[in-house]
């Protein structure tokens, strides 16, 4: 049996980006990743983050938003962050976490200027499928990504 990569997608408030790539990396690469989500802060849970994954197939629905002290593992192997904020904020991890930046941009700031909520919704499905993107390389695109930035 392979041991799984452990990764945590680290964003600001866990309720959208981290969410969606915790969400893709268990519906595309659960045999090899083992995933978790957490944020510096607890934002809730982002309605149009749980639609769009939806629309791909993929239900985030019963996820919830978390502090890194709430999940059962510290020992990861990598800690993505994948927003500028959680980036700068990101803490020290004991043991070997290799910490990865990956910025994606925040689809909640991005639809706060939309015609409506499909023009709204289209920017949530553009990071989505960056997300996606991002996350059929791993793990293998982890260490290609040179030294930790922390």
């Amino acid at each position: 049996m392979t041991k799984k990569t452990k990764i945590l997608f680290l964003c600001t408030g866990n309720s959208c980006r981290s969410q969606m790539a915790e969400g893709w990396a268990k519906h595309l690469k659960n045999d090899i990743i083992k995933a978790w989500s957490a944020g510096i802060e607890k934002h809730g849970m982002n309605k149009r983050a749980i639609a769009v994954m939806a629309e791909a197939g993929v239900d985030i629905s019963g996820h919830h938003s978390k502090l890194i002290s709430e999940l059962p593992v510290q020992d990861f192997d990598y800690v993505v962050t994948v927003c500028d904020h959680a980036h700068e904020s990101c803490p020290l991890f004991p043991g070997t976490a290799k910490i990865i930046h990956k910025g994606f941009d925040d689809p909640p700031r991005l639809a706060t200027d939309a015609a409506g909520e499909e023009e709204a919704l289209d920017h949530y499905r553009r990071v989505r499928d960056a997300i996606r993107d991002f996350i059929m390389t791993l793990p293998e695109s982890l260490d290609a990504d040179g030294p930790s930035s922390k």
